[in-house]
């Protein structure tokens, strides 16, 4: 038990650090604590909104395009439906599909920027130059074009998304791993004969994972407004989904008589993204002592 206390104590500390540097940031901290209230808000959603039928099914034609009001805080769309209830589900559309594209992304492009540090020679330059093709498409063009050959879905449009986003994590890693393997631990390993697929797993990667880390962070946000793009073009969320995009584009066709109606969910697309972008700021400062603020 004294052992694990011990092992344990080092974790503690920096886990203290951590939380001292973002509390030092106080505009860090603040979208820290808003993207808190966010994901509670998303996974409580059908608990916490006042009209849960609101959310795909129920209609109130009587109560259609009403203003923001006390019954409805962020007013009514063309059918009645209650747009903060919408709003508030939406987030949980929003942030799943953004976790899942970026999580892809990861799982393809980690491995491969690894492989390509890792073996040099032509195991490197075929896997650049399929990453470089790739990067060669603005990401959300390619996406729009996958997604146009699968078919217009929520689940599609995350796949295509994950596939455009890739290569940017295997270039970041390929350059981490370029200067991992030159280290003494990984030429000790390779010294006692340990395989190649284990120094890539155990040592290399273990040590590149913290720019990557900032990285996702970061691009949660921008998949956040991709995810949005995609429905707005009717590529992503199709009805009744309450999705952040597929609610402004329909509420375009509304303005500005019934401006709430894509004010609020682009609003709710801002401060994400807004606070997904700080908190990156605030995670690079915490991984990496040299950008650390005296």
């Amino acid at each position: 038990m004294s052992n694990f206390v011990q092992a344990l104590k080092p974790r503690l500390r920096s886990f203290r650090e951590s939380l001292y540097l973002l509390a030092r940031n106080k505009l860090s901290l603040a979208a820290f604590i808003l993207l808190i209230i966010i994901v509670l808000a998303a996974v409580a959603a059908p608990l916490i909104v006042p009209y849960p039928g609101d959310i795909e099914m129920d209609t109130h034609i009587a109560d259609q395009l009403l203003p923001p009001s006390s019954e409805h805080w962020m007013g009514t769309d063309e059918l009645g439906r209650d747009i903060f209830s919408r709003v508030v589900y939406g987030a949980r559309i929003s942030l799943t599909a953004a976790v899942a594209a970026v999580g892809l992304s990861l799982l393809i492009g980690i491995p491969l920027g690894a492989v390509a540090g890792s073996f040099g020679g032509w195991v490197d330059n075929v896997i650049m130059r399929i990453t470089d093709i790739f990067l060669s498409f603005p990401p959300l063009l390619l996406a729009i074009a996958m997604v146009a050959l699968m078919g217009s879905s929520l689940n599609n449009a995350v796949l295509a998304i994950a596939l455009s986003w890739w290569p940017w994590y295997t270039r970041l890693i390929r350059g981490q791993a370029i200067s991992v393997k030159e280290r003494k631990f990984v030429q000790a390993a390779e010294t006692i004969g340990t395989s190649r697929s284990k120094i890539i797993f155990r040592h290399i990667i273990p040590n590149c994972i913290s720019p990557v880390i900032v990285q996702a962070s970061m691009d949660i946000g921008g998949v956040i407004l991709t995810v949005a793009s995609l429905s707005f073009l009717g590529l992503g969320a199709q009805l009744p989904q309450p999705e952040w995009g597929l609610m402004i584009s329909m509420g375009r066709m509304h303005f500005p008589d019934a401006w709430w109606y894509c004010i609020f969910p682009g609003v709710a697309i801002f401060i994400t993204v807004l606070c997904f972008n700080l908190l990156g700021d605030a995670i690079r400062e915490i991984l990496d002592p040299k950008t650390r603020k005296n």
